[in-house]
């Protein structure tokens, strides 16, 4: 196992996944486990860095697709996917249905529509609501709702978990990953030379995963069949204490550029308010905007009055793949053994593992041995979530072993023990950034003002480790 430092395994290998995102740790996962030899490659210095860990982390049913799409039939089969491996490996997600809501005469007019696309799509169990009915579910919305629909399916989920364990399974079934790698250039021929910060390596088959930059990839390999164009999407997370105020996630009604902002409530015990979608050249801009927040904080308040009362915890910014086309660009390319899985947008987490079975299957038929059947999954990820009990709260843990007891970050009950399992296991974070992601400290409504310190000692201590 390759990580961050060093020359990168130079192969060959059978197949290398460009880019550690959801997607690519799905497919790395699928491939592995079916005994292939991999290497994942990742310009970060962590996997799940990049549009993966900064999205709306909705686990979506796939009903508001547009029918016939790739898309439509991935997310279709990928929610099942998911929903059961997260059950499997512990990955926080709940279903408490969504309710998308018309404000205005012409989204009313939409919502048949939308409902008719559910049915194409295969999912039956949306159902139209009269506005009082709307009210009966969401009562403290804010005035106006025409009408709505419901969608029970709808879930919310942990985007951090889901990517790590995906990853996690890929490294224990032998995939070798390189991380603070860039690709720089791909040579084709009998096999691919990839070129990256880290040195060459060589792999018979090829599959881009490489989210904003699978354009770029794809354009290595001889191909210009879509060009990326980031869509930035500005996020706001309230405070726990706002979590009272809905008890599903509201939907707006879809435009043809966007699926609109929402409010959602989240797997941490947060509310989630966004995003915005405004259509940007750079591919490395993550920074909020004053216009964006303060957009997003006027619609929120249409839209769920009592946000005003509540503090903001924290902003961040999620930037999309966003390109000439509405459907995810996943190419197949047998004669060049080349798979690109480019333009995967938001509802990317809910499809990966379908991803992932098609791209095993592409990459079989083009000549890729793989076992029918892969072992069964062992893997179980630390809870991050509140749907089930955390270590601080659980007695008998504690008296195993007492750091479970010791809380770090106080914000948010992330315990001593759990930093020290995050940093022992088998993709340890190397920043604050990748521990938030593994055990929540510093995301808090304080932000790391009181625990910073010693986060970053405990850090120290684990690269010295």
């Amino acid at each position: 196992m390759s990580l961050r430092s060093g020359p990168a395994p130079a192969g060959p290998f059978e197949v290398a996944i460009v880019g550690a995102g959801v997607v690519g740790c799905a497919v790395a996962r699928e491939l592995s486990r079916r005994g292939a030899s991999c290497v994942l490659i990742e310009a970060a210095a962590d996997v799940g860095a990049g549009t993966s860990k900064a999205n709306t982390a909705i686990h979506h049913t796939g009903f508001d697709a547009k029918p016939g799409t790739v898309e439509a039939e991935l997310v279709r089969r990928g929610y099942e996917l998911l929903r059961d491996y997260a059950a499997q490996v512990g990955i926080p997600l709940a279903t408490p249905g969504a309710l998308m809501v018309a404000w205005t005469p012409q989204q009313l007019e939409a919502l048949p529509g939308i409902a008719a696309d559910a049915a194409s799509n295969h999912y039956g169990e949306i159902r139209m609501l009269e506005a009082e009915e709307v009210y009966e579910r969401e009562p403290r919305l804010g005035p106006g709702a025409l009408g709505g629909l419901e969608v029970p399916g709808e879930g919310i989920l942990c985007p951090f978990t889901a990517t790590l364990a995906l990853a996690t399974e890929a490294l224990e079934s032998g995939c070798q990953l390189v991380l603070s790698a860039p690709v720089t250039g791909i040579t084709a021929a009998e096999r691919f030379r990839i070129e990256t910060a880290r040195g060459p390596v060589s792999a018979r088959h090829l599959v881009n995963a490489a989210g904003l930059r699978s354009d770029e990839v794809d354009r290595m390999v001889g191909h210009a069949k879509f060009t990326v164009r980031p869509r930035r999407g500005e996020l706001i997370v309230f405070d726990k204490l706002a979590r009272g105020l809905i008890e599903r996630v509201v939907l707006p009604v879809p435009t043809a550029k966007t699926k609109g902002v929402l409010v959602s409530p989240t797997v941490y015990g947060n509310l989630l308010l966004g995003p915005t979608a405004d259509d940007i050249d750079d591919k490395e801009v993550r920074e909020t905007t004053a216009d964006g927040l303060g957009s997003l904080l006027e619609q929120g308040r249409r839209i769920l009055p009592g946000l005003s009362g509540h503090e903001v915890t924290a902003t961040y910014v999620g930037l999309r793949a966003a390109t000439e086309s509405r459907d995810y660009q996943l190419r197949f390319h047998p004669e060049q053994r080349y798979v690109c899985a480019g333009a995967i947008r938001s509802t990317g987490i809910s499809a990966s593992m379908a991803l992932a079975e098609r791209i095993a299957q592409s990459l079989g038929e083009a000549g890729l041995p793989l076992a029918v059947e892969p072992p069964p999954t062992t893997l179980r990820m630390p809870n991050i979530g509140e749907l089930e009990p955390r270590p601080y709260q659980r007695a008998e843990l504690i008296a195993r072993d007492p750091d479970y007891g010791r809380i770090v970050c106080f914000c948010e009950r992330v315990s001593r023990g759990e930093i020290r399992d995050a940093l022992e296991s088998a993709l340890p974070p190397r920043d604050a950034d990748g521990l938030r992601r593994r055990t929540r400290a510093l995301m808090g409504r304080c932000q790391g003002f009181f625990c910073a310190a010693e986060v970053a000692s405990l850090l120290a201590e684990g690269d010295d480790g």
